[in-house]
């Protein structure tokens, strides 16, 4: 039976897993939908979040009603299918756009996990993608950061027809996570990814520089809905996925 494990490396709040990165490792195991090539698209995936990842503890994983889940002690932690779901488009901005908003980052002045592997500003090891305001879309809020990933991403076992050094897939999926978020509310009130539902059409290039743009949907009650699009750096879609965040009690991650 094939394991899910959340090395503690790819935390978002410090006791539990990212989400992006968890809802793409098991985005993986989806039928085992890998291409052979590394720069061919992965199917459309949606992963569903029922509990906080648990870190560095194997979780098996079942193929049940069409769905690959990840469980542990019989509760479904994360369910992922396939979907023909098409996410929005975050239209791209220029590379220099995206750096010099970087300095006017949330997070830089509060964040409510500076340990997230994404967005996290204590981490060196992160990606440190931190996205700040630009221009609006169609009168939505959007945000960019640029993201350079670096060799320690790279995939585990590199693709034999694409010798190209590029970020696995778990990290492409955390690169489009929190961008969304801070897209959104996240600023006004703490929530967590619960859905995420991403397209990748080619995993990104170790060493090139990319820009990671983020578009704030609207939200209803306790939900926020967001969306977000990787780039590279002549502006060609990487990847793109959409959002639902659900607003918690800050206590429960205090």
């Amino acid at each position: 039976m094939p394991e899910l494990l959340v090395p503690r490396r790819f935390c978002g709040p410090p006791s539990s897993g990212n989400g992006g990165w968890t809802a793409g490792a098991l985005a993986a195991l989806v039928g085992a939908a890998v291409p052979d090539d590394s720069a061919e698209p992965w199917p459309a995936v949606s992963v569903s979040l029922r509990k906080p990842p648990p870190l560095d503890t194997p979780m098996p994983v079942v193929t049940r009603d069409g769905a690959t889940e990840a469980t542990l002690d019989g509760e479904v932690v994360a369910r992922a299918e396939p979907t023909d779901a098409e996410p929005t488009l975050v239209e791209p901005v220029p590379v220099e756009v995206a750096r010099a908003a970087e300095a006017s980052y949330a997070g830089l002045s509060f964040h409510p996990f500076p340990t997230c592997f994404a967005c996290g500003v204590d981490r060196d090891d992160g990606l440190r993608i931190f996205p700040g305001r630009v221009d609006d879309q169609d009168g939505a809020a959007r945000v960019a950061a640029t993201w350079t990933p670096d060799p320690t991403v790279a995939e585990d076992v590199p693709s034999p027809l694409d010798d190209t050094p590029r970020a696995s897939l778990a990290v492409t999926w955390a690169a489009l996570d929190c961008i969304g978020g801070w897209a959104g509310d996240l600023e006004e009130r703490l929530m967590v990814l619960a859905r995420m539902t991403a397209r990748v059409d080619a995993l990104p290039v170790v060493g090139e520089e990319h820009v990671v743009v983020g578009l704030a949907l609207g939200s209803d009650g306790r939900k926020t809905f967001t969306a977000s699009t990787l780039h590279d750096s002549d502006g060609r879609v990487v990847a793109r996925a959409e959002h639902v965040w659900v607003a918690v009690d800050p206590a429960a991650f205090a």
